[in-house]
């Protein structure tokens, strides 16, 4: 994810991260851009409940956390959105997926605006099919970055690195935990490691063991 980027902040292109829900598309973008290159900032834009171009236009503006009132007109917002992206920002806009195209087309034109350096990363569940409605911009993703389910490779490194409580597990346990309940999930290690923080806050005692694993499991997948 971090190569994709990168990529695409060089060439000042667009990234489309997708997979099924729950893979952790969301936090390994975070990961990835938790350290930009001086002079780089990253802003992150929430689609509104109801996408419309106007709700786009004031979703970047608030995003960018811009001085004063939003302007009331669509003429005045975009010179003072187009104005803050004058210096070098990457733009990620999560749940891409739920952009109809006139929303994707608006940030299109911030892209294409002469006086903007911006690196859109498109994230979501599906936004890859959502892309496919705007060729102009599908044209421009330099990279397309899938993110699967994890291996049972890559489990302990990558839940390790997510959280320093499981580097106290040692790696068979790591894998009877994927293979019992997580499954290769990165949505469920992560409620995962939320409820196990809580447990050894408030049990007294408490050890990582798989007896208290086995409780946490009941909480992120009753059916266990």
């Amino acid at each position: 994810m971090a190569e994709a980027v990168g990529q695409a902040m060089a060439s000042q292109g667009a990234v489309c991260v997708f997979g099924d829900p729950g893979r952790g598309k969301t936090a390994a973008v975070r990961m990835a851009l938790h350290e930009v290159p001086p002079g780089w900032k990253v802003t992150w834009v929430p689609v509104p409940v109801r996408p419309s171009v106007a709700g786009m236009r004031r979703a970047v503006f608030d995003a960018l956390g811009l001085a004063g009132r939003f302007p009331h007109t669509s003429a005045l917002a975009d010179a003072a959105v187009t104005g803050a992206l004058g210096e070098a920002r990457v733009l990620v806009v999560d749940e891409a997926q739920r952009l109809p195209v006139p929303c994707l087309e608006y940030l299109q034109s911030l892209w294409d605006h002469p006086g903007t350096r911006v690196t859109l990363v498109l994230c979501g569940a599906g936004s890859e099919r959502a892309l496919s409605g705007l060729p102009q911009l599908a044209s421009r993703v330099v990279a397309w970055q899938e993110v699967p389910r994890l291996t049972g490779a890559e489990v302990a490194t990558v839940v390790t690195g997510f959280h320093p409580l499981w580097r106290t597990v040692p790696a068979a346990d790591l894998t009877w935990i994927d293979r019992s309940c997580a499954h290769g999930t990165f949505r469920t290690w992560a409620a995962l490691t939320a409820h196990l923080q809580n447990a050894l806050l408030t049990i007294a005692d408490a050890s990582i063991d798989r007896a208290l694993l086995r409780r946490l499991f009941q909480l992120v997948a009753p059916s266990l």
